[in-house]
């Protein structure tokens, strides 16, 4: 599904794309659904959902400058439903420290918040800052 619409702002750096109503019945999906994204030959994995009252795909800082894009801008969007299984990779030093209670409440979360937590930790700059974090995620999921 192709449809063309206006990156939108909202706070100081978030940004979406509105997805028009026609867009979203053609797929046939309901109001929230996963789609793999493309713009300007650039693909990500995302989720269709209802926001603010609109319909909207979100538009991370990074997906915007892999597609060379910004917001304001009106750009044509392809849009396919996303049937693959949505999991995370777990670092070896997470998964070792999550263990018993603190395992069982990570393979609980959804797919973005597992998502949540692994992110900052591979994006440590250092062992010591990797360190903290995985003890960060262990201490908050019990």
């Amino acid at each position: 599904m192709r449809f063309r619409s206006t990156i939108q702002l909202s706070g100081t750096s978030a940004t979406g794309i509105p997805v028009p109503p026609e867009a979203v019945a053609a797929m046939d999906r309901g109001a929230r659904f996963p789609v793999v994204v493309t713009i300007n030959g650039h693909s990500y994995r995302s989720t269709v959902t209802p926001y603010r009252g609109e319909t909207m795909l979100p538009l991370s800082a990074e997906n915007r400058a892999a597609a060379g894009v910004e917001a304001g801008q009106e750009v044509d969007v392809d849009i396919e439903h996303d049937d693959a299984p949505r999991t995370v990779e777990v670092p070896d030093d997470l998964a070792a420290a999550l263990s018993g209670p603190a395992r069982a409440a990570f393979d609980a979360l959804s797919f973005s918040r597992q998502r949540a937590v692994v992110e900052p930790i591979e994006a440590a700059k250092t062992a010591e800052t990797r360190e903290r974090r995985i003890a960060k995620a262990v201490a908050e999921l019990g």
